[in-house]
């Protein structure tokens, strides 16, 4: 079992969080690591990032038209374009998602949120939220054998309702489909900085053919969304709260809990490494004049580079404890994801053009 948060205080020689030095050094436009994290470029805005359970590969999205799917060997730490829409990577399920008979046009495919499931050995359900040419939830099957690069094949897509635009998504072993819509139609981003509802949950099941959406899931941006194991529940980022929200799945009227996360703004949320990690931005960050502002009803971009931050969730102790932390990077900004491949962490961005890589010590045993 990997021990990356005691590999973090390892590397410092105290008890304490892991905090990353500021890079000084200007990078220019080359991959360059710096003094805490190595870089793989050419990802195109990686915001949603997975690893695929027990293999070196990680697989993450494109946030941009035709950045698509990108697929990472961690142990060379090579990547290429993975879908390319070639009429070997279709293998469309009309039963299945009758809605949708077009595969997705590759130099369009803008990606987002990722989820993967398990149906059984060698083989998974990729789940992508695609904004290129449609808006939808586009289903691919992931084959893995030992010693070979995973191949994918498209199945069909799930269209989004007229007017919402989908964030995340998340899957139960059932085959039901959560989405997050972060706002719906006539709210901004703004709106929910300031607390006000703006998204929601959708849900698709299995025998369904459209998404509805889940009454008293509408929060101040719903960001990142994840299922529990146990199938009972599933966990929501509020954006606007800085929040992870719980519910049960079976009675969405009330959430079972609302977690705030310490000083930071969490984005994605995935099980990696047997631990549930959220990944944003800092809060509070002095060199960006301290806390997002709203005026005029405008939020700021962020494009001034914050620190970064991933949190665990304690559901227990109902707390997001710190995982990982840095100071702000000049070439990285925009953490959204994180995900655990052996001892190395490596970190999504919606901004930046690079995965970050968080070297870790190769004297500890890796995960399984």
């Amino acid at each position: 079992m990997l021990r990356l948060l005691a590999y973090l205080v390892l590397l410092l020689g105290v008890a304490a969080p892991f905090a990353a030095k500021a890079n000084v050094q200007d990078q220019s436009d080359n991959c360059v690591a710096d003094s805490v994290l190595a870089y793989v470029c050419g990802a195109e805005r990686p915001e949603d990032l997975l690893a695929l359970a027990d293999t070196q590969w990680l697989i993450t999205s494109g946030f941009a038209k035709g950045a698509g799917l990108k697929l990472v060997d961690t142990r060379t730490r090579a990547l290429r374009q993975w879908y390319t829409g070639s009429p070997g990577q279709q293998a469309y399920d009309r039963v299945a998602f009758p809605d949708c008979q077009v595969p997705p046009d590759a130099t369009l495919f803008n990606a987002r949120g990722l989820s993967l499931r398990f149906l059984k050995s060698g083989l998974y359900r990729l789940l992508v939220v695609n904004h290129g040419g449609r808006e939808a939830v586009e289903a691919f099957d992931v084959s893995v054998a030992a010693g070979q690069e995973p191949s994918l094949r498209w199945r069909g897509c799930m269209p989004m309702p007229a007017g919402q635009v989908a964030n995340s998504v998340a899957q139960f072993s059932d085959g039901t489909v959560l989405v997050t819509v972060l706002t719906r139609p006539g709210t901004t981003i703004g709106d929910f900085m300031l607390g006000q509802n703006t998204g929601a949950v959708w849900q698709r099941g299995p025998d369904d053919r459209a998404f509805a959406l889940l009454a008293g899931t509408e929060l101040p941006g719903n960001n990142g969304i994840e299922v529990d194991p146990d199938q009972r529940r599933f966990y929501v980022v509020a954006f606007g709260w800085h929040a992870v929200v719980v519910f049960d799945r079976k009675d969405t009227a009330r959430p079972l809990a609302r977690i705030e996360a310490p000083d930071f703004m969490p984005d994605n949320i995935h099980w990696t490494g047997g631990r549930l990690l959220l990944a944003g931005m800092r809060l509070d960050e002095p060199s960006c004049g301290g806390l997002r502002k709203v005026i005029n009803g405008q939020a700021d971009a962020m494009l001034c580079h914050r620190g970064w931050v991933v949190g665990e969730l304690d559901l227990a102790n109902r707390r997001i404890a710190t995982f990982a932390y840095g100071q702000p990077q000049p070439h990285f900004n925009g953490l959204s994801a994180a995900g655990i491949v052996g001892q190395d962490l490596w970190l999504g961005s919606y901004q930046a053009d690079r995965i970050a890589v968080l070297r870790a010590r190769r004297d500890l045993p890796e995960s399984k």
